[in-house]
């Protein structure tokens, strides 16, 4: 009874040895990739979580150097945080709170880099399209407008087309194009039904523009 044991272990033994000769090699070459890729996985989360927390540190002293209005410290803070933290939010965040700064400042060419930084780089729609408004707000200033144009002519976010086209209105009021303006107008009126405060801005300059958008809605609308 114990030979016949012995024997049946040895099969399968044998057999064992037989399936490893075969597929040993696979096995561990799978194993290799599912443990280096979880390996990588795991590094890559820590090098998030590093990169986050320094970012967040950086941002920080760009928050410092606008509260104290220390508009070198505030541009090489900018700096530093883009060459080594380029692509987290937090740069992108301290790109918009650096340019309205340097803005205020009278550095509006150094405004216009920062956001056009954001506009081209941000991962975060939301950041491009508040980059884009301002930015065109600043073109509209320095009287570029069709560059002004160009930036608005990309679809926003809905939340967000409200502010173009008032803003597409403020552009085309500029060159002088009455009717354009007062078509972006009423567009910008309708879109910010759920913003009163900005909606009686916009009415204002179609107003000025002699239209009042309320009699115009009550007209079209069915008796």
């Amino acid at each position: 009874m114990a030979k016949a044991l012995d024997l049946e272990e040895q099969e399968q033994l044998d057999q064992i040895k037989h399936f490893w000769k075969t597929w040993g090699n696979l096995i561990s070459g799978v194993l290799i990739v599912v443990l280096g890729g979880f390996t990588a996985w795991n590094g890559y989360q820590y090098w998030q979580r590093d990169q986050a927390s320094k970012a967040a540190v950086l941002f920080d002293e760009v928050e410092r150097a606008v509260t104290a209005n220390d508009l070198a410290r505030v541009e090489r803070s900018l700096a530093d945080m883009k060459d080594k933290f380029g692509g987290t939010h937090y740069a992108h965040q301290a790109a918009l709170l650096a340019a309205k700064t340097l803005q205020t400042k009278d550095k509006a060419d150094a405004a216009r880099a920062a956001l056009k930084w954001v506009v081209d780089g941000a991962p975060d729609p939301a950041y491009r399209d508040i980059a884009r408004l301002r930015l065109s707000a600043l073109m509209l200033d320095s009287g570029a407008h069709d560059e002004a144009l160009a930036q608005l002519s990309a679809p926003f976010a809905p939340a967000m087309t409200g502010l173009a086209a008032d803003l597409r209105g403020d552009v085309w009021h500029a060159k002088g194009q009455k009717a354009d303006a007062l078509a972006a107008y009423t567009s910008a009126w309708e879109k910010l039904a759920d913003s009163p405060d900005y909606r009686r801005l916009v009415q204002a300059k179609l107003n000025a523009l002699g239209v009042d958008p309320n009699a115009a809605s009550s007209s079209g609308s069915p008796q």
